[in-house]
């Protein structure tokens, strides 16, 4: 009797199934059916229960059937009650593979559908776990990815990652604008960079090698090499003194690629030694000429570190910034630094279409100021919150800020706090401030064959210069024409001194400028049509100019390798919080290839991580 009842319940659960099944034939059904009444009868009639709607009835027949006869309908049923079992089980196992694979061969053997399916489903729903929670993991189409800033690394990384497929894309830009350290204007006759400028060498670099073809950059020419050297008693110093002292000191400049192997100490302290025992060739120039000049040129070079003053710049490191071959000062003709981004985006070239953004369109959402990037949690999700108060979630987050914002907030930016080394790098590595001036005249500025002029100062004027308000006059060390720019002098001030200048009112910054060209020039200078400066230290978005590696930081044995290790999730190794930017490259710190480097360096490290997934799958 109980193998009876348990056959009809069997056969009622198989019926049932024709309703979630609908592939089940009609000549199936109508067998179960016929022996789902065929076993009630027998069991109704050996006293048994009656399964009727799946209810439990008492019967009314008493047991008058033959005991043999019952036997041998039970094994007869038993045995249709398998082969119909077999025959839904193949029929719903059938569809259930169509669903999930059409494509694929259908294979005969049962066993071996239900492997395929397993296989299938799981590639469709792969699962990690997280604390004590269960999270899918997405594909390229779906991962959301957050990028901290639409300057050159993070506009390279976001353009990079929408042509490799990730669709879900979005930039946070703390500014009103994009691009970062790289802001054009329109200026006088048409546009001037405020901040990056041009494209630092050809070969091996990839801004270059990208617009090669493309007719955007020229060369600048010998401006920053012809310029004229005036003492602050207006004196101009002869071609001859002046060539003199300039070949001494940019002769350096190949030499110390090899002497600054194994040398420990600063880039000031090398080029100090090796300026003075070169000078001892030329006897003739007057020592105090010799080091107003040496004075005026470490300015120079500081603002090529981004410096303070030399003497803090690591000579090792200097020796590990790779210079690209060719000429190092291609400008951007009358178009600017942006026009490489607007490539990048693939925006319209249509001057007018500001607005217009090609890929990133509807993708940068700005003055979104990141006020904590919550890394690690139970869900595997990356929290970001903004000083609006918005919360966003990601599934990978690349922070692309500068190192001026990560020194002045990475405490209370990352939660949890970041890993020592980084926090060190961090520490060790340096970001300066250097800061431009544009003057635009109605004229171009007399006497026109001057490509530029820097200016020597005599101990006496210095140290009264020192002790007036003017102060910071003594690190503007040069101005320079302006390619494409006729009408334009752009002037140039490093270090604690620029910083200072950048909380005086504009009216005063040009006062002092005017007082400086009169000290030095014997002509008159007109007053200029219009006047800008740059103010890259006090912008809490920015917090400086750009990246070099100081003595400090070898003492910590930190650098950008450090800032460029990504934070992974620590079940798959799945990118968490990753970082960008030219402070994060070790060879081309300090530049927008570099930028741009490390941008498409993150982007690749997501796109290999979701292949890897892949395949593995």
């Amino acid at each position: 009797m109980t193998h009876i009842r348990w056959c009809t319940r069997q056969l009622l659960n198989i019926q049932c199934t024709h309703v979630a099944w609908p592939t089940l034939s009609h000549t199936l059904v109508s067998a179960i059916a016929t022996t789902i009444n065929t076993l009630d009868r027998i069991s109704t009639t050996a006293g048994g229960v009656s399964y009727d709607n799946d209810q439990v009835t008492v019967p009314i027949v008493s047991c008058s059937a033959n005991a043999d006869f019952i036997r041998r309908v039970c094994d007869k049923t038993l045995a249709k009650r398998t082969a119909n079992r077999n025959r839904a089980c193949k029929e719903i196992v059938s569809y259930d593979l169509s669903e999930i694979i059409r494509s694929k061969k259908k294979v005969h053997d049962a066993t071996d559908k239900n492997k395929s399916i397993c296989q299938r489903l799981e590639a469709k729903s792969t699962t990690t776990t997280s604390g004590q929670k269960t999270t899918k993991v997405k594909s390229m189409k779906s991962a959301r990815v957050v990028i901290i800033g639409a300057g050159a690394a993070g506009i390279a990384a976001a353009t990079k990652l929408l042509q490799s497929g990730f669709e879900n894309v979005l930039l946070l830009e703390a500014e009103n604008r994009y691009g970062g350290r790289v802001h054009t204007i329109p200026f006088a006759d048409n546009v001037v960079d405020l901040g990056a400028q041009w494209c630092h060498g050809e070969k091996g670099n990839v801004i270059f090698e990208t617009v090669r073809n493309l007719d955007m950059l020229q060369p600048t020419g010998d401006i920053y090499d012809d310029y004229k050297c005036v003492r602050s008693n207006k004196e101009v110093l002869s071609e001859t003194v002046a060539n003199t002292l300039k070949s001494v000191a940019f002769n350096l400049i190949p030499e110390r690629q090899e002497g600054l192997k194994g040398y420990e100490g600063s880039l000031g302290t090398y080029l100090t030694e090796a300026f003075w025992r070169d000078l001892q060739q030329s006897p003739e120039i007057d020592k105090t000429v010799a080091r107003e000049f040496f004075e005026n040129y470490k300015k120079f070079e500081s603002s090529i570190e981004a410096s303070d003053h030399l003497f803090e710049v690591s000579g090792q490191g200097h020796l590990e910034y790779w210079v690209c071959e060719g000429d190092l000062l291609l400008n951007w003709k009358d178009k600017g630094f942006r026009s490489f981004l607007r490539l990048l985006m693939q925006a319209k070239k249509d001057e007018t279409a500001t607005d217009n953004m090609g890929l990133l369109n509807k993708r940068i959402q700005f003055n979104a100021r990141v006020q904590n990037i919550e890394w690690r949690t139970k869900s595997a999700d990356v929290r970001i919150r903004l000083w609006n108060g918005e919360l966003i979630e990601a599934d990978h987050v690349i922070c692309t800020v500068s190192l001026g914002v990560l020194k002045e907030n990475h405490k209370e930016m990352f939660t949890p706090a970041l890993p020592l080394a980084k926090c060190r790098a961090i520490d060790g590595l340096k970001l300066g401030t250097v800061d431009k001036f544009f003057l635009e005249f109605t004229e171009p500025f007399a006497p026109v064959d001057w490509s530029g002029f820097c200016f020597l100062w005599r101990d006496d004027d210095l140290a009264e210069l020192r002790n007036s308000e003017y102060f910071w006059l003594e690190s503007v060390f040069g101005f320079y024409r302006v390619s494409c720019q006729p009408r334009i002098l752009q002037g140039w001030i490093i270090g604690p001194h620029a910083r200072h200048m950048e909380t005086l009112p504009e009216a005063e910054v040009l006062k002092a400028l005017l007082w400086l060209f009169k000290k030095f020039f014997t002509l008159e200078v007109p007053r200029p049509l219009r006047f800008l400066r740059t103010r890259w230290y006090t912008n809490p978005n920015f917090r400086g100019s750009y990246t070099f590696r100081s003595v400090y930081a070898d003492e910590l044995r930190a650098g950008g390798w450090d800032l460029a290790a990504p934070l992974t999730a620590d079940s798959d190794g799945k990118p968490l919080l990753q970082f960008a930017g030219e402070a994060t490259h070790t060879h081309f710190y300090s530049t927008v290839h570099g930028a741009v480097e490390s941008g498409w360096r993150e982007a690749q490290r997501l796109i290999t991580y979701y292949l890897g997934r892949t395949s593995q799958l």
